[in-house]
């Protein structure tokens, strides 16, 4: 070998490459495509100068959230709204022609409650068989990593925001009130079915809700609409499937549907549904102590009986 060739000079050395500040996110192409059977979907990156990338190639499509998810939550619907109705009838001996108005209402806000809790675990399922991939991060909670500020100051800013959402939206609805009762006021007839409807308002309804719009239908919709399309359509989809309970306050339903797209573009901003969800429960959390405060504040504060 001549010493020329033992001169060459050795290849450089590469300096390792910084993690990205998105590593967090599960590799769904790969992992997905090894462990299902079904032919993958596309893998679907948007590029927008608004958001910051994401994989939206989640192991379920348009099929599961149009026919298999209705049809799970009505057939679990039904199945808790008899086992309700059975331990009613059976465990505190009320007879079954007693089952209307207020009673009625009662099992079906539990039924719903049992009905909801039960979609995660379908939801976990379907996940872990298809792709073997782990639940909560495939289907958005991850860790929230913002890129500007401290976490902690992100999760207050989002807690104040959720407080001025609710604010903003109180003061909006007295311009336009409702000429008639809302299906939600019979609720608010009720001592016991207010305190159980706030507790689902709290407790149940931020966790399962942004799991299912923001975790569930939102990816499937930025596949095929955009990101910016995938936001309008499922803060659309979340504020009329509220409507029945506003039916008839069409400003009402108005208001909701712009809260449900301001909680879709903070998970889309922030690539996590821990973001839309304390926006959602400091939203939430507001109104129920605005409703505590208006039945039974003033008459306590002034002594009146």
């Amino acid at each position: 070998m001549s010493a020329e060739e033992n001169s060459s000079p050795s290849p450089e050395r590469r300096e390792p490459s910084e993690p990205s500040p998105y590593s967090s996110e599960p590799q769904l192409e790969a992992d997905f495509a090894s462990h299902s059977n079904p032919p993958e979907p596309p893998s679907f990156r948007p590029e927008s100068k608004w958001f910051p990338p994401e994989n939206y190639n989640v192991p379920w499509d348009w099929l599961d959230v149009l026919l298999f998810l209705p049809l799970v939550g009505f057939v679990l619907g039904i199945l808790f709204g008899v086992i309700v109705v059975a331990v009613a009838v059976t465990a505190f001996h009320i007879p079954f022609s007693h089952l209307h108005g207020q009673r009625l209402m009662f099992i079906d806000i539990v039924a719903q409650i049992l009905m909801e809790l039960s979609l995660l675990g379908y939801f976990a399922l379907q996940i872990r068989h298809r792709s073997g991939l782990p639940f909560w991060t495939t289907i958005g909670w991850r860790p929230l990593q913002p890129r500007t500020v401290p976490r902690t100051g992100a999760y207050f800013a989002l807690v104040v925001g959720g407080l001025g959402l609710a604010l903003l939206v109180s003061f909006a609805g007295n311009f336009f009130p409702p000429k008639h009762p809302l299906p939600i006021d019979q609720i608010y007839a009720s001592r016991s079915l207010t305190l159980l409807f706030m507790f689902t308002a709290v407790a149940v309804a931020p966790l399962v809700e942004e799991t299912i719009f923001r975790g569930y239908l939102f990816p499937v919709a930025s596949r095929s609409f955009g990101v910016a399309g995938g936001i309008v359509f499922t803060g659309t989809v979340f504020g009329l499937l509220h409507g029945i309970q506003l039916w008839g306050g069409w400003w009402q339903i108005g208001l909701l549907i712009m809260v449900g797209v301001v909680f879709t573009y903070i998970r889309a901003a922030t690539r996590t549904v821990w973001s839309s969800f304390v926006l959602h429960i400091s939203y939430n959390s507001l109104q129920v102590v605005a409703l505590l405060f208006t039945m039974y504040g003033p008459k306590h504060l002034l002594h009146v009986h």
